[in-house]
């Protein structure tokens, strides 16, 4: 089978291109720009589109399949063209649907959390030796690629992403998947640009409640009461487990998960991750893996790509990095960091980068996410909010909307590290959140920097 990707170049995108490749189908590919990782993991493939842009001469008779990508706008010269040809068009949450449809389909949901749990629930799958396909939306590792298709495993492990499907469908990929078990973590606004109002939002995941297949069950987060609410409300015909935030303390050994009658060390740290290992244990639970099982695995699980990674180390400091960039997950992330290190300088520096983040009207949803960290820093791109059309941003409001006079505000990259490097923080902690890059920072780079001074 011949596919072709208009967008390949995305995160997913790109993984689900190699990962149809290494299954033995051809594929194609283009998109307008590729950047790293991505671009050197499809040249490795050799998946590379030979030149960057769309041309709609790629397209002809030959192909079975174009998966469409997010990126990709309605008026896409090759998606034009596959139109008038009648070749088969899906979004890539439809191709991993049909790819999954006869399998027993986890499909992981929320504002918050959903990349971790998915992770979780991988590594004890992995440990426990099972077959499955799965979707994440982080590298992990242990794992080549960020997408696995199958043909003899029984289960498909999903991240469920409430962002749209793609230019052709407006709506929310988790909607697609029909999940058998489905998992709730929590519902905090984000994506404004596409969710307006905060209702819109919530809407989203009553309606992802709606597709669990008929016996399934639905798994959630009873302490948020937006998902209470919608749990409660959901049809009859499936099974509820709610959960709460799993039993845990920590010492100067380490971090430790904890019920009535065990107790087992974990690599992982925070309220909000305990609140993922519960809803990965049941999610675990709900497809057949065994209590011991699942914290015989989950004590080797040590995260993933930049979620709360650990990135640097020594008598000098600690180096976080971490995905957190809308309100909810920065305060997880903060509170989580400034607990596991209590009486250290805790420098937390975000990036706004996001639609939602850099639009006036949404910044105040960040009062008081920061005030755990003894010292807060923000930073944010006067380009990213032109590119973004919307309407500029001052320090002054930045500082209004976070409840924080005492913030560090920097509008340039270079002026944002120099002041973290000359400051002689004492014994302190680093923790760098964003959904971006800091303009291309070399976070190794910058680790090794922070703490040979």
């Amino acid at each position: 089978m011949r596919i072709h990707f208009i967008a390949i170049g995305g995160a997913v995108m790109h993984n689900l291109a190699i990962a149809l490749h290494k299954k033995g189908y051809e594929v194609t590919g283009s998109d307008d720009e590729i950047f790293e990782p991505s671009r050197s993991r499809l040249e490795s493939c050799g998946l590379l589109p030979e030149k960057e842009g769309w041309d709609a001469d790629r397209i002809n008779p030959s192909i079975d399949t174009i998966i469409l990508g997010m990126h990709a706008r309605a008026d896409n010269p090759e998606l034009v063209r596959a139109a008038e040809r009648g070749i088969r068009i899906l979004s890539f949450p439809e191709f991993l649907y049909e790819q999954t449809r006869d399998k027993k389909r986890i499909v992981v949901a929320g504002s918050h959390g959903k990349t971790t749990t998915t992770a979780m629930i991988m590594h004890v799958m992995k440990h426990s030796g099972r077959k499955f396909d799965y979707m994440v939306g982080s590298s992990v590792d242990g794992y080549d690629t960020m997408v696995h298709l199958s043909d003899d495993s029984e289960i498909a492990v999903l991240e469920g992403d409430e962002y749209l499907t793609s230019a052709l469908d407006p709506r929310p990929k988790f909607h697609l998947y029909m999940p058998d078990i489905a998992v709730l973590n929590g519902i905090a606004w984000d994506h404004m640009n596409v969710f307006p109002t905060f209702e819109n939002y919530v809407e989203q995941f009553r309606i992802f409640t709606t597709k669990i297949s008929p016996g399934g069950c639905l798994i959630y987060f009873r302490e948020d009461q937006e998902v209470k609410k919608i749990a409660e409300a959901t049809s009859s015909g499936i099974r509820k487990i709610p959960y709460t935030v799993h039993g845990h303390f920590q010492n100067r050994k380490g971090f430790y998960a904890a019920t009535h009658n065990r107790v087992v060390p974990v690599k992982i740290f925070g309220e909000h991750n305990m609140q993922n290992l519960s809803a990965a244990r049941e999610a675990c639970l709900a497809a057949g893996i065994t209590e011991d099982q699942f914290y015989d695995a989950i004590q080797s699980f040590a995260g993933t790509s930049r979620r709360l990674q650990k990135t640097g180390e020594n008598d000098k400091g600690i180096v976080y990095s971490d995905f957190a960039h809308s309100p909810s997950k920065v305060k997880a992330t903060v509170e989580a960091v400034a607990s596991r290190h209590p009486g250290r300088t805790i420098l937390a520096c975000l990036e706004l980068h996001t639609f939602s983040s850099l639009s006036s009207g949404f910044l105040p949803q960040y009062r008081n996410s920061m005030d755990k960290a003894s010292v807060r820093v923000v930073y944010y791109n006067p380009h990213a909010i032109a590119l973004k059309r919307l309407p500029s941003l001052t320090p002054g409001m930045i500082r209004e909307a976070f409840g924080d006079d005492s913030i560090y505000i920097f509008d340039n990259s270079s002026d944002l590290f120099t002041f973290i490097r000359q400051e002689n923080f004492t014994d302190p902690v680093y923790l760098f959140m964003s959904s971006g890059d800091f303009d291309g920072c070399d976070m190794n780079k910058l680790t090794k920097d922070l703490l040979i001074q």
